[in-house]
């Protein structure tokens, strides 16, 4: 391996490139592809003299310490519980129209079509009445109203699940082209024409629905708020 001498304190004869072309750091580092190893069995089969000792015995392969540690190990306690979807609440039916309470829909009247398998609620506005198009929410941030939509045998295809929620996966920039690009606002990309289907097959049977209603497509495009006087918890919705 060639070493860059020094010429004067700090000054090396070769150039960092030079240096590392001497070396030949080019060719990458050598591999060997080492033996898988062999599995040893936790007991083995000894021979045992003597009438009474059966003739062979199983004896562990690896002998245990001697002596146990001054401080016992404290090990991770395993838990049993595994997370459960929050059940439904009995106000919460499908047709029902809720208030959201959060994000970046709040204060919009949505319609509820059913819970899905992590406990959120799948809900549309409809997207062409007040612009909420098919989301997951949270029932802990939704309040549900007395005002129903009569959905009749109405059912939400089955392949609308937490995946189909799911954002694909963005392949990352070069450092170097996020630094010319910067600045420059990145480019919007298209709304999947499966998705826009979906969204007009489920709008379709709700929009019908709701014309058959007097004014309840009016009080879906208002958006609820409070005046100073008036609280929540003393309102019937």
């Amino acid at each position: 391996m060639a070493r860059s001498r020094q010429l004067a304190p700090g000054v090396g004869r070769f150039s960092r490139s030079q240096a590392a072309s001497r070396r030949g750091l080019y060719k990458g580092l050598k591999k060997s592809d080492k033996p898988a190893p062999t599995e040893t069995p936790a007991f083995k089969e000894v021979t045992v003299g003597g009438d009474k000792n059966s003739g062979t015995r199983l004896v562990p392969t690896s002998k245990a310490p001697r002596f146990y540690p001054a401080e016992d190990v404290r090990q991770p306690k395993k838990s049993r519980k595994s997370p459960k979807p929050a059940k439904l609440r009995s106000t919460i039916v499908p047709g029902t129209v809720l208030i959201l309470l959060a994000g970046r829909f709040r204060g919009k009247r949505v319609v509820f079509l059913k819970q899905l398998e992590s406990g959120l609620l799948l809900v549309t506005g409809p997207y062409k009445i007040n612009g909420v198009p098919l989301r997951r929410v949270n029932q802990a941030y939704v309040i549900a109203t007395s005002t129903k939509v009569d959905l009749g045998e109405f059912k939400v295809d089955a392949k609308i699940t937490d995946a189909y929620f799911a954002k694909p996966a963005t392949k990352s920039s070069s450092a170097e082209a996020e630094f010319f690009e910067e600045g420059k606002p990145k480019a919007k990309e298209a709304f999947p024409e499966a998705k826009s289907a979906d969204q007009k097959e489920v709008d379709k049977t709700v929009i019908a629905a709701v014309q058959k209603q007097e004014n309840l497509a009016k009080y879906l495009k208002a958006t609820f708020g409070l005046s100073k006087g008036q609280f929540p918890h003393q309102m019937v919705f």
